[in-house]
């Protein structure tokens, strides 16, 4: 190689000794390579002060931000056997389409006509009920009736009483004239006698006055006898006074009684109608849970219970159903030192498995292949040392894929300040946290998604 003229230095030392080093030479790669290395030095010196856009990186999975967007299971309410199939896997359903139909195993509903037979029976028993209903009034009428006929025969008793007691002072009376006529007659038949005697008076005249005298004694006694039959007739009415009220009593407490029972009646086969409209409306509805249907609009995606003639047992699950163009959110765990960095409303960038992409964490801007999101939710509690977070779509930037399913991974990274190189450089190496900034402030678009996310959150959490 071929190496420069050196001029020889008159003044050094080593020129009259040496002849050697008249021959050395500097060869011009080096200094070219020198030159090469002081650049590059600069330029990464000069690199350390670019900026750094810090950010907070974790995995997760595609999931939905609703709970009803999410794969579920579609069980049967009640038990019964599978009779046909109205679907096949990855079949799109609407909401209220039948997926399987479903045939009694429970003796109790064997019956084809049993929901015509208690709708029957019910009839009956309103029949029934209408019946008492009208038995309870012609009660109540008959002891309207007893109520009537109480107070005109106590009217009609009183009355008796009191013609029985005026009947007995008509007696009384003639009584008394009876009297006073027979101790007339009495004297006059003593006088008459007397003067029989001193034969002023003739025998027969003596004996008209003595057959006067019988006459009056039986007349006394014929209106005495009056009067004591007339005294046992005030007395019977009196006590027919008496027992009238009883006997009404009686017959009032009796169709009262009656009343009663037959409300008491009434009021059981309420509760029965009650009960077998009950019985009938379960009826109804079980009737329609024979067609195991679709809850919502989406696709069938597994068939958890194979063939015809199968036994469901209540509530085990038949087919797994996921909902058509779900809300899609990606699930991220973040590490519990990193939380408080976050807030609901951080923007967030998020890479796809399966999506082509050439990522630059620290320049989101020039990164290929990522899509912006906006932190919807945070957890409050930890989940195996890590806590969840939700991040919806960015609607102020690209819509996110649409080939997207749940459950496949995404990768993501939060972003926080902007640093310089060297300090980012500095921090990785001594172990310290990204520097804490404020929550950043949404408006438009981004703010109602944020509210948005916030109020679904909630009413999950209500549910």
């Amino acid at each position: 190689m071929p190496f420069a003229e050196k001029p020889l230095d008159e003044t050094s030392p080593f020129t009259g000794r040496f002849r050697s080093y008249e021959r050395v030479q500097t060869p011009r790669t080096g200094r070219t390579l020198a030159r090469w290395a002081s650049g590059l030095g600069l330029l990464v010196l000069l690199a350390g002060f670019l900026p750094w856009t810090q950010n907070i990186r974790s995995n997760g999975t595609l999931t939905t931000l609703r709970p009803q967007d999410r794969p579920q299971t579609v069980p049967s309410t009640i038990a019964g056997r599978i009779e046909q199939w109205h679907v096949r896997e990855g079949q799109l359903v609407k909401k209220g389409d039948t997926l399987v139909e479903i045939a009694e195993i429970k003796e109790k509903y064997f019956d084809p006509e049993l929901l015509q037979r208690t709708r029957e029976q019910l009839e009956a028993k309103i029949a029934l009920l209408r019946e008492n209903r009208a038995k309870g009034e012609a009660l109540e009428g008959q002891q309207t009736a007893l109520r009537s006929g109480l107070q005109v025969s106590l009217e009609k008793a009183r009355n008796k009483v009191s013609q029985t007691r005026l009947k007995v002072n008509s007696d009384e009376a003639e009584l008394r004239a009876a009297t006073t006529d027979f101790d007339i007659a009495r004297q006059q038949l003593a006088r008459q006698e007397v003067l029989f005697q001193q034969g002023l008076k003739s025998l027969t005249e003596v004996e008209q006055r003595r057959l006067k005298l019988q006459e009056s004694t039986a007349k006394r006694q014929a209106v005495e006898n009056k009067l004591g039959a007339s005294r046992q007739e005030l007395l019977n009415a009196q006590l027919e006074l008496s027992s009238l009220q009883a006997e009404y009593q009686d017959k009032l407490a009796k169709s009262e009684s009656d009343r009663r029972s037959t409300t008491g009646y009434q009021f059981d086969t309420e509760g029965q109608i009650a009960k077998m409209r009950n019985e009938l409306a379960n009826l109804s509805i079980r009737a329609g849970y024979y067609h195991i249907t679709a809850p919502q609009d989406g696709y069938v995606v597994r068939a958890l219970k194979e063939g015809l003639g199968e036994i469901v047992k209540e509530g085990e699950a038949v087919v797994t159903v996921m909902p058509d163009a779900p809300a899609l959110a990606a699930e991220l765990y973040v590490q519990p030192m990193d939380i408080p960095l976050l807030s609901v409303g951080r923007k967030v960038r998020l890479q796809f498995d399966g999506w082509p992409a050439l990522v630059f964490s620290g320049w989101p801007g020039t990164s290929f292949g990522t899509f912006g999101g906006v932190v919807a939710v945070i957890d409050n509690i930890d989940s195996q040392g890590k806590y969840r977070v939700l991040v919806t779509p960015d609607p102020e930037l690209e819509a996110w894929p649409r080939p997207l399913r749940v459950g496949s991974g995404v990768y993501g990274w939060a972003l926080l300040d902007d640093v310089p190189i060297w300090y980012e450089l500095w921090r990785q190496l001594n172990g310290f946290p990204p520097n804490f900034v404020g929550t950043p402030k949404t408006t438009g678009k981004g703010d109602k998604a944020a509210k948005e996310a916030k109020a679904g959150t909630d009413e999950d959490e209500g549910k």
